[in-house]
């Protein structure tokens, strides 16, 4: 049997093919009213025309399954796009955040030899203040020393004038002692006695 030439009116979007696909030229509709010419001793139509039908279901089941694969394969790749995006998304935000990281961590190293710096720097400043305090204060004592030296020598100096002047006053109060006049003997040779004569601090005692 010669098989007419299916309608025009099928096109490849009806089969759901891509560009990339082969492009099926019989649809299910083509199958259902395709009808052949009759001859002496052919096939039993009946047969054929159901033959075709159940082809021409299975036909478009598979089509039809065909199209949803499709469709899933369209969702899943775009679900694969999307966490692609996202991967790529979080990988750059990964390595953004390690960036900032590094970048932070820098800048606090920084900053911590800065402040170190800075305090040693106000350590060594502190240091030399109390050096140069102590050095005052040990100028001050050593002057209040030699003051100190210089009054004790200027009391000793003072003590001694007045322990001088103390003594020559006692030497000047120290009574005199008394003296005793001789007269020659008398020519009977009768001893009388010589009379006295005190000093005017005896003669004050004895009043």
């Amino acid at each position: 049997m010669e098989r007419q030439t299916p309608p025009s009116s099928t096109s490849a979007s009806e089969a759901g093919s891509s560009p990339a696909e082969r492009v099926m030229r019989v649809a299910p509709l083509d199958m259902r009213q395709q009808r052949f010419k009759t001859v002496f001793r052919g096939f039993d139509k009946a047969e054929v025309v159901g033959f075709l039908t159940e082809a021409a279901d299975d036909y478009e089941h598979a089509l039809r399954e065909l199209d949803r694969l499709r469709q899933d394969l369209g969702r899943v790749e775009s679900m694969l796009t999307e966490h692609r995006d996202r991967e790529a998304n979080l990988r750059n935000t990964l390595l953004t955040a390690q960036r900032l990281s590094d970048e932070i961590k820098d800048a606090a190293q920084n900053e911590a030899r800065l402040v170190v710096k800075e305090a040693q720097g106000r350590s060594d400043l502190l240091l030399q203040k109390a050096q140069l305090r102590l050095d005052e204060v040990e100028r001050d004592i050593n002057e209040m020393r030699l003051r100190r030296r210089g009054v004790e020598g200027s009391l000793e100096a003072s003590i001694q004038a007045l322990y001088h002047a103390l003594e020559f006053i006692r030497q000047q109060d120290r009574p005199d002692e008394r003296v005793l006049l001789h007269r020659p003997r008398q020519a009977d040779g009768a001893a009388q006695p010589l009379p006295r004569i005190e000093t005017p601090r005896a003669a004050d005692d004895r009043g």
